[in-house]
């Protein structure tokens, strides 16, 4: 089987660069030492997400992603999904262009199925370390172009 990351929207989304996304997030995930089959991000709305987060974690509450990781060792094999809502107020919040908060977002849920967590104050700095190492290694990509 083929490697793959894969895009879907439940929420009319447009993904700019989707190829050089996949190809950043697999520079990512080789850099950690790691491999992948298939990674399936899915990009829906607040309400989506929410129902979601109810089903399955029983969470009553809005988030910007849910990563259903299906990993075994160090073959990643995930399900991500993203509220683009969420990540929207999300950049609005901290000031950063939607696309940058995107990107975060979508290495956050690579970085939870490498074994990172963000579930206190001290794995949430190493989480963000790893958060901004990968988006530098995106954004220098993409400058040479």
């Amino acid at each position: 089987m083929k490697a793959q990351i894969n895009f879907y929207k439940a929420k009319q989304f447009d993904l700019c660069l989707s190829a050089g996304i996949k190809e950043w997030l697999s520079q990512v995930i080789q850099t950690h030492k790691y491999n992948y089959t298939e990674i399936n991000y899915t990009f829906c709305s607040d309400d989506e997400l929410l129902d979601i987060n109810k089903s399955f974690l029983d969470h009553d509450f809005y988030t910007d992603i849910i990563t259903f990781d299906n990993s075994i060792h160090d073959m990643i094999s995930a399900d991500i999904m993203i509220s683009v809502d969420r990540v929207k107020d999300n950049a609005l919040q901290h000031n950063v262009e939607f696309n940058k908060e995107l990107h975060r977002v979508m290495v956050h849920g690579l970085l939870h199925c490498m074994g990172y967590n963000d579930n206190n104050e001290e794995t949430s700095l190493i989480m963000r370390k790893k958060e901004d190492e990968a988006l530098n290694m995106f954004h220098v990509e993409h400058n040479r172009i």
